[in-house]
């Protein structure tokens, strides 16, 4: 039996129907996102405009915000959507293959839990990992979403869910946009503004660990806790 030649816009639609997402190219999967491409250019014009955007990588293409993805030849509200929506499935998809539930043992694993979520932001978040008395993730608490400044961080946005919790401990978690997690003097004031809370309420503020691109910096491995 002859194989049918598919139009070159419906491509990567077969090919993922019948072979499978994994035997497609990265341009073939963005292209099944695009859809069906316009009178201008196909679908795979289309996704490899988006590639070249940014600069090949995936993990870029869903950071950009919606208006410079619409910028893009041939790509609309709703394709921005998909693009941005089908990226933080992945990343939600990559963190479920951690156990969250499996004991801490050191800022190594707080980095493998949190970077995924963290390393691509524009802004930063504080975050507090609430523990257990066997160092399991209770809950991840939110803290503040923003250029981080220890006037800000009250103590009580921390410890209030940390009690109702009953945790034992507190490792606070949180991102530079600029990748480079070296600590500033505004990580150090809130490390010792929320270390200082911690001891007076008997719940442990463990360590402060600061993600960036790649790499990670414990406030407790520099001896600052």
């Amino acid at each position: 039996m002859a194989i049918r030649e598919w139009p070159r816009e419906e491509r990567p639609r077969e090919r993922l129907r019948f072979l499978g997402p994994r035997a497609l190219t990265t341009r073939e999967l963005v292209a099944v996102l695009v859809g069906s491409g316009g009178a201008e250019a196909s679908a795979m014009d289309v996704a490899e405009f988006l590639l070249e955007l940014a600069g090949g990588s995936v993990r870029k293409l869903g950071s950009l915000p919606c208006a410079a993805l619409e910028g893009v030849r041939g790509v609309g509200g709703a394709t921005a959507a998909r693009i941005l929506a089908a990226v933080e499935l992945g990343r939600r998809a990559h963190r479920e293959q951690a156990p969250v539930r499996a004991p801490i043992r050191g800022p190594e694993d707080v980095f493998s839990l949190m970077a995924s979520r963290l390393r691509d932001l524009h802004q930063e978040e504080f975050h507090a990992l609430l523990l257990n008395t066997q160092h399991r993730v209770l809950r991840d608490v939110l803290v503040t979403r923003g250029i981080l400044d220890a006037s800000l961080i009250h103590p009580r946005e921390v410890f209030k869910p940390a009690v109702l919790e009953s945790a034992s401990g507190v490792i606070l978690v949180h991102n530079h946009p600029s990748g480079d997690p070296s600590p500033s003097p505004e990580d150090h004031a809130a490390t010792r503004q929320l270390a200082e809370a911690g001891r007076a309420l008997g719940i442990a503020v463990l360590d402060h660990v600061i993600i960036g691109e790649g790499s990670f910096v414990s406030m407790a491995g520099l001896g600052l806790l």
